[in-house]
């Protein structure tokens, strides 16, 4: 008895870790560039629903890098991505990753993400002269960036290859590296000014996990309900 109380109460931390974050997932579901984070802790507990609290699955997210679909937005400085490559973006904890490429200029005509983080470009921090309008900015498929004649520097764009899976969060749509984990220059990305790049939350499949998540969480607590009748029972009978 005390094995099943303690499996199944190990099923009910994990599914609500797993709620929250579908619950994420849900809230992020019109963020540009946002990658939604998945496990597979439910899928197991619904194929051993019959004897949920035998499963010693474990909540371990991992992030869907799939690419999401492209929306116009015609902003000279909004950027998405076709291919598995990441913008970098310079922090003071180091470089952090994203897909989030929407972009503006600060006071000192560097480009900057909507933290205020800069911009990251293959020869250093990317910089609008004073005399240039941004609305003039062109940047080409490979990132290069030119206003007219004048050439501003080019996007670095990375990537991590199989290793994209070991990219932690960050926090405001961002990804570190951890230790020993090296990006390369992109090779199979290209930029498209212009757009961004949609969150790949599907909705309706966040609708079934949430679903999902509240019925396994029901039946768990059932068990526990059982479970404690049964004791009651048994004390009853052994206090005569």
């Amino acid at each position: 008895m005390a094995d099943l109380t303690t499996q199944v109460s190990a099923s009910l931390d994990a599914l609500t870790r797993e709620f929250d974050i579908v619950a994420h997932n849900m809230a992020n579901v019109n963020t540009a560039g946002f990658k939604r984070r998945c496990n597979s802790f439910t899928q197991a507990l619904a194929a051993q629903e019959s004897g949920m609290g035998d499963t010693t699955e474990e909540s371990a997210g991992v992030f869907d890098f799939s690419q999401g679909h492209l929306v116009q937005t015609d902003r000279t400085l909004d950027f998405a991505l076709s291919g598995k490559g990441f913008f970098m973006v310079e922090s003071p904890e180091g470089p952090l990753y994203t897909r989030h490429g929407i972009f503006t200029t600060n006071a000192n005509g560097q480009i900057v993400d909507t933290a205020g983080r800069l911009v990251a470009g293959t020869a250093g921090p990317l910089l609008v002269p004073p005399d240039v309008d941004a609305s003039r900015i062109h940047v080409s498929r490979d990132g290069q960036m030119r206003a007219g004649a004048a050439a501003l520097g080019q996007l670095r764009i990375v990537e991590f290859g199989d290793r994209e899976k070991q990219l932690q969060p960050a926090g405001l749509n961002c990804f570190r590296a951890p230790p020993g984990v090296e990006p390369t220059d992109a090779t199979e990305t290209t930029v498209q000014q212009g757009y961004t790049e949609a969150s790949n939350v599907r909705l309706v499949d966040e609708l079934v996990n949430m679903i999902t998540v509240s019925r396994l969480y029901e039946a768990n607590m059932k068990l526990v309900s059982a479970a404690r009748d049964a004791t009651n029972s048994v004390m009853g009978v052994a206090l005569g």
